[in-house]
Parts: structure tokens; sequence; C-alpha cells
């Protein structure tokens, strides 16, 4: 069997090596949101393990966006001057470097997770969040409603993150519209009640994420990729379904978005079924949108990733806390499937250790 994990992917005019891609996740270690050393040696690290696309954590557009006072940000000339000497070390090893655009909405303004999991005063550090409606994540602080203006203000605010994108190197810009967050706030009406123009039918929840990939895909260069993680379901009645996302996904490429990384959750509290691959299915339904896509969620083993690929399910697959235990998986996947090591080749100082 011919390995589909270690094909390039070609998405319009850009190859990625291989379809073995380190998802997005937070580090909660920056100041001011500006990135350091340790972005630079955990990104880079998962560049030289052989990843064939390297993306950051949450980067808001924003500093009220940040999920938390110790995320990443690109909204200045400092942090777009860092974030280049991690994209250019990532370059080096041979991987793409993508920065995940983000505004966290209500599920901003908390603390680090090791330092708890309710929001954080305004006396504190802390700030008022904002949202489609008043209406909190539990456990947190409720947001403001955001009026007609700020909401179509947004879109400029992502552009002019994808620009400073572009300053710093970057091959890929993902918004995010996932996991509770801002963009994903909109498209489900369990956190959208609007009655104007960004609230009520699917049309009008989805106009905000589809006005903001407009916008980016205006100042993105036509030879990098756009992509879109959305939650696909979120797990409860009432929300997101599978299938409307698969029509979200339809929106989305019209509007100029590459390929959607499919995830789900993290809207409301939900009870979800998770299991290995717990999220592929969703990822299949949401590909007959008719854009290429990502899967992720507790992909672990090489032979799991590679059949949720020969199986046509997706068309490369994201890992997360794998690869936070083995930044080296894709060169041992490599292994383990029998791939000759061209498309991804070990770094030099490190072949000593290479399997033979």
């Amino acid at each position: 069997m011919t390995s589909l994990l270690f094909e390039p992917l070609t998405i319009g005019n850009f190859t990625f090596r291989n379809r073995v891609w380190l998802a997005p996740m937070c580090q909660y270690s920056a100041v001011d949101g500006v990135p350091n050393e340790w972005h630079l040696v955990h990104l880079g690290a998962r560049a030289s393990g052989g990843f064939g696309l390297v993306l950051t954590e949450a980067t808001a557009v924003v500093p009220e966006g940040r999920i938390s006072p110790a995320d990443t940000g690109i909204w200045n000339d400092e942090q777009t001057r860092e974030w280049k000497k991690t994209v250019d070390f990532i370059h080096s090893r041979g991987a793409a470097a993508g920065v995940q655009l983000a505004h966290a909405g209500r599920k901003a303004s908390t603390p680090a997770p090791w330092d708890g999991h309710e929001s954080i005063a305004n006396d504190d550090g802390g700030w008022t969040t904002v949202a489609p409606s008043a209406v909190p994540f539990p456990g947190y602080k409720a947001p403001r409603e955001l009026s007609l203006d700020e909401i179509k203000a947004l879109p400029g605010l992502f552009a002019d993150a994808a620009r400073r994108s572009l300053e710093a190197g970057f091959d890929v810009v993902e918004l995010h519209a996932a996991h509770g967050y801002l963009l994903h706030e909109f498209l489900s009406p369990l956190s959208n009640e609007r009655t104007d123009e960004y609230g009520g039918s699917h049309e009008n929840r989805a106009r905000l994420l589809i006005e903001t990939t407009r916008a980016v895909r205006e100042v993105w260069s036509k030879d990098k990729p756009l992509f879109v993680r959305i939650s696909a379901t979120d797990w409860t009645e009432g929300g997101i379904t599978v299938k409307e996302s698969a029509r979200t996904a339809a929106l989305l490429k019209d509007a100029g978005a590459d390929l959607i990384d499919v995830s789900t959750g993290g809207n409301v509290k939900a009870k979800i079924p998770v299991g290995p691959g717990y999220q592929v299915e969703a990822a299949a339904t949401v590909r007959t949108g008719g854009l290429p896509v990502s899967a992720v969620g507790l992909i672990t083993e090489p032979r799991q990733a590679e059949q949720i690929l020969q199986d046509g399910k997706a068309d490369a697959v994201m890992l997360a806390r794998e690869a936070l235990r083995d930044p080296n998986w894709p060169l041992r996947a490599q292994h383990e499937l029998g791939v000759d090591p061209v498309s991804t080749p070990w770094p030099l100082q490190y072949e000593r250790a290479a399997w033979q």
C-alpha cells in the first residue's frame, strides 16, 4: 500500500511536503501577545520532527481577543517581528508555517488552565468580553453584546492581522471559527440570539464568518492557502449540526477558503463521545461541501492516520496532544509504515538515531 500520509498535498499553488500537520495548541507563554523562545523551540521542534505544516496557537487579532493574558497576538509590529524568527526556523526545516487568527469572544479574559478555569475579573487584569449576544459561557462572566458597527469592523481586524502574517512570512492563514470562540459564537443558535442580519437563519449566522473570509482572502496572497477551522457540531440539541456545517463549507468555498479544518464542540457544556478518531466522520461529511478537509481528534497511531486518508474521509490529519508527547511523530510514522524518508527526511544532526 502506498502511503498517503507522506504524499505531498497541493492546495492551489502551494504544496505541503506531507499530510501530517501540527494542530494549533495554546501554550499560554506569551507576554503582551509577543511570542518568545518557548514558541520558537516548541514549534521548531515539530518542524524538525517532520510535520508538513506547523500551525501556531490561537493568535489574537486584537488584545481583547486573547483567551488569556498569556496568549500570542499579531496586532502590532513587535509581535510580527518575533513571529518571523519562528517562521524562518520552521522554513529552514522544510515545513510550512501557518498562523491561526482568532478572537475568543465570550471565552476571553480567562487564566492559563493551570491557574484556574474561571473568568479573570477586570480589576485583576481581565477585561470585558464581547459576543453576538449577552449570553455567558457557563461559569464565565457575561459578555457585552456587540453593536452592528462593531460587527462590521471585525472582518477588517482579521484582514489587518492577515497582512501582518504575510509580513512575518507565514504560508497559511487559518481563521478560528471553532471551540466556542467569537466566529463560532455567531454560527451557533445556542450563543447567537440576534434578530438582525447576523442572527436567525443559517445564512445570517454564517454572515460574519463569510465576510471575514472574504476580507482575509482579499489581502492574503493568492498563492497561499486560507484555512478555516470549524466545530462541525455543538453536540447539543438546537445547536450546529454536521449537515449544516457541510452547507457552511460550501459557503466558505465561494468566499475563497481552500480547506476546512474540522473539529467539534466547545461552545456549550456538552456530553461528547470522545474516543479514537471521534471527529473523523464529521470531517467526512463536511468534505461533501466541496473543499478539502483535515481531521483531528485522538488520532494517535500511524496506521490509524493512514487509514483515514485511504478511506477518503480527509485530505490531511492534524495531531495535537500526540504531537506534544512525540514531536518526532512523522519520522516514527514513516518507519512504521515502511515509507522511504524522501519527502520528510531526518535532520542531519539526528540521522545517527534514525531507524535502519
